[in-house]
């Protein structure tokens, strides 16, 4: 069994954790309780929104600390602590996955784990049992490059190992704000793309799919995100693309046959989460 691939919307900095965003709490631990396998997985891979670096960095230190990269919440949102170990071992392999891919990375064994990787792990796996890697996104945001990255992690889907993209299907920090009919008729609009790229005949004709079918729709769906900008609604979506590549990231390592699974949509949902209310979200899982 190879192990799913994950993308969730990790929230506004450590709002879920205060009790802001309850639906995408619910949605982080629903993955956890109902959608991945029920033994826990070796070690988490993280590709979170909120580290870009040129060359890409993964982190090497045996205990992570912790990055507390938010500004103007309350105290104790800058105490938390989450302690789960990391692993240098793996982060090696990392390494030399992408080597293998001509793909030139570096190991940070003193970068902390920003809060794209602690807030939404402290909900899915508080006990911080479970090695953690995080990898930094290309520098350049290229789709195809960090796409790149993502296809060279697919072996580690065979050791048990859960890779995760931690962004924002919707991610304007303005419109999170200051909402209007242009910026929430765009997020409705990217994330109907998005929907339609990744399942565009839905999951019952996916399961009827021959392999060759699959691949081809696989192969289909990585060209539409190198192209991502010509998608409706695609800029007022995301104004910068850091928080959309790990989506990415993920449906690039999960592989050419890979099941794409809606797991999150938040225009389904009746929850007043900040941010979130309003503007359309969508969450993914490849298995």
């Amino acid at each position: 069994m190879k192990y799913p691939t994950v993308f969730i919307n990790h929230g506004g900095g450590p709002l879920p954790i205060m009790g802001r965003q309850p639906d995408l709490v619910k949605n982080m631990k629903d993955v956890v309780a109902n959608l991945l396998p029920k033994q826990p997985p070796s070690a988490i891979v993280i590709l979170s929104a909120h580290w870009e670096s040129d060359p890409v960095s993964i982190t090497s230190s045996p205990n992570p600390s912790l990055l507390f990269d938010y500004s103007g919440f309350p105290r104790e949102t800058y105490e938390y602590e989450y302690p789960a170990p990391g692993n240098p071992n793996l982060a090696q392999r990392i390494q030399d996955l992408l080597s293998d891919q001509g793909i030139s990375s570096r190991l940070d064994d003193e970068r902390g784990f920003d809060h794209g990787v602690f807030v939404p792990l402290m909900i899915m796996y508080p006990s911080a049992e479970i090695p953690v890697v995080q990898i930094s996104l290309d520098a350049s945001l290229d789709s195809r490059k960090n796409m790149e990255i993502g296809r060279a992690l697919t072996p580690l889907r065979d050791d048990d190992i859960l890779i995760l993209g931690s962004g924002y299907s919707f991610h304007n920090m303005g419109a999170f704000f200051q909402p209007s009919q242009r910026t929430i008729h765009g997020s409705i609009d990217f994330n109907e793309w998005l929907k339609g790229t990744i399942l565009p005949n839905g999951l019952e004709t996916w399961e009827v799919m021959t392999p060759e079918q699959r691949i081809k729709q696989y192969d289909q769906c990585m060209e539409a995100f190198e192209n991502w900008e010509q998608a409706p609604g695609a800029r007022i979506s995301h104004p910068r693309e850091e928080h959309l590549l790990p989506l990415f990231m993920v449906a690039a390592a999960g592989g050419k046959a890979a099941k794409p699974r809606l797991i999150y949509d938040s225009t389904t949902s009746s929850s007043k989460d900040f941010g979130s209310s309003e503007h359309a979200v969508t969450g993914y899982l490849f298995e």
